[in-house]
């Protein structure tokens, strides 16, 4: 039998606090795979023979399924309570590493990745999303902030200690390693994570100060609102895959260097964290959608700064803009699912929205690519970004117009004596 539900004053509470750091763990343990496998894809094309588009396959595998293990999770969550999935999650994770450590060619250590995506990693970042935004309401924003800050967390903790492991002790007593710990670690923790959420009935929501979700989120059907916060996701990261996955090579093709392009990535993503919890303040202060819409518009002027300057102080200088302005943004959709759609659907939806961005990424990365191949420059590339930018902007903008009109939500509240 899942637990029962927490009761409802324990929302706000010191034991919503524990949860979040415990949650904040859980993150960085089931989230490092993602930033582990670019460093040690050289000493995995090496020993396996393959190309660099071969040895980049176990990448791309790892994170559709991570898009869709955040539907599968997200619904188990809903349905089972989220320690079970954390459990799976914990043997995906070090089955993942394991298996990975012990494959024996390239297509082996990728479907290693494939189910440490699908069930590792997406149980540990779509319904931990979901389950801490159930357990805050007056500073829901930082709090799904800093559970999704976990994520930036791992890629500045598991890079440098995987390297030394490579260097001292090879690639695969690494792996095997870094399985055992992560999957332990995610493990213990979870048994601290079997309390089910509060469930609120509407009107006790609204006595603690939560908008009453109409069963017509943003005056649409539930689908059709989900199809546009999809879109809007795709959209977005679409946008944002260009700076994140082609900085480097862009520096290298300036001349400037590939170490300078690292360094760049690096200043942007560290950037992303403070973003993400400024943005969840923010989010705080003036509700999910109006957050989105800002965090759309700064991340076009970043993306428009791309296009007349290419010098190196200036590139560092935008890269550092563009992680404060777009860090915030995916975390935010998180908020509007739950300020907008029923409780009892928040995991299946935000592994929805969430797996949306995650095909945004893959898609940019690749079509930034193929763009590049075509002409030659990423100038182009840098401009389809923009477009992308413009869909997402646009979106957002129509939804908040209704929100303000329809006197639905966070925003009406608001303006309500």
């Amino acid at each position: 039998m899942p637990a029962a539900h927490a009761d409802p004053s324990l929302i706000d509470s010191p034991q919503a606090l524990r949860r979040l750091l415990v949650t904040l763990g859980l993150v960085v343990l089931g989230n490092g795979s993602m930033y582990v496998l670019p460093v040690v894809l050289p000493a995995v094309q090496a020993e396996f023979g393959v190309g660099r588009a071969g040895a980049s396959l176990p990448y791309t595998l790892m994170m559709v399924c991570l898009g869709l293990g955040g539907l599968l999770t997200g619904k188990l969550a809903d349905r089972h309570g989220l320690a079970p999935v954390l459990w799976l999650g914990a043997l995906a994770v070090l089955g993942g590493f394991v298996g990975a450590g012990l494959s024996g060619g390239i297509l082996a250590f990728g479907l290693a990745h494939a189910a440490m995506g699908l069930l590792g990693s997406a149980a540990t970042f779509a319904p931990l999303l979901a389950d801490t935004a159930l357990w805050w309401n007056r500073r829901r924003g930082i709090a799904v902030a800093v559970c999704a800050s976990g994520n930036y967390v791992a890629g500045a903790i598991w890079p440098p200690i995987v390297q030394q492991g490579i260097d001292t002790l090879g690639w695969r007593p690494t792996y095997i390693a870094l399985g055992a710990v992560c999957g332990a670690g995610m493990f213990a923790l979870s048994w601290l994570m079997r309390q089910r959420p509060p469930a609120l009935p509407a009107s006790a929501a609204t006595a603690a100060g939560t908008p009453p979700v109409r069963t017509r989120p943003f005056d649409l059907a539930p689908n059709q609102a989900m199809a546009l916060l999809c879109l809007a996701g795709v959209a977005c990261c679409v946008a944002m895959a260009m700076p994140q996955v082609h900085i480097v090579a862009y520096c290298t093709d300036l001349g400037f260097g590939a170490a300078q392009g690292a360094r760049m990535l690096s200043l942007m993503l560290a950037c992303g964290i403070v973003s993400r919890l400024v943005f969840g303040l923010i989010c705080d202060r003036i509700g999910g959608i109006r957050t989105l819409l800002l965090g759309s518009a700064l991340q076009g002027v970043a993306l428009l700064l791309f296009l007349p300057f290419d010098g190196l102080v200036p590139l560092y200088v935008i890269s550092a803009l563009f992680g404060l302005f777009q860090g915030g943004i995916v975390p935010t959709y998180a908020i509007i699912v739950r300020e907008h759609f029923p409780l009892q659907e928040a995991g299946l939806r935000v592994g929805a929205v969430i797996m949306a961005t995650l095909v945004g990424m893959a898609l940019g990365g690749w079509l930034s690519g193929w763009i590049f191949d075509l002409t030659g420059s990423y100038r182009v590339a840098f401009v389809n970004g923009i477009g992308w930018n413009l869909l997402n902007l646009f979106i957002a903008g129509w939804l908040y117009l209704r929100v303000r009109g329809g006197g639905s939500g966070r925003e009406a509240l608001a303006s309500t004596p």
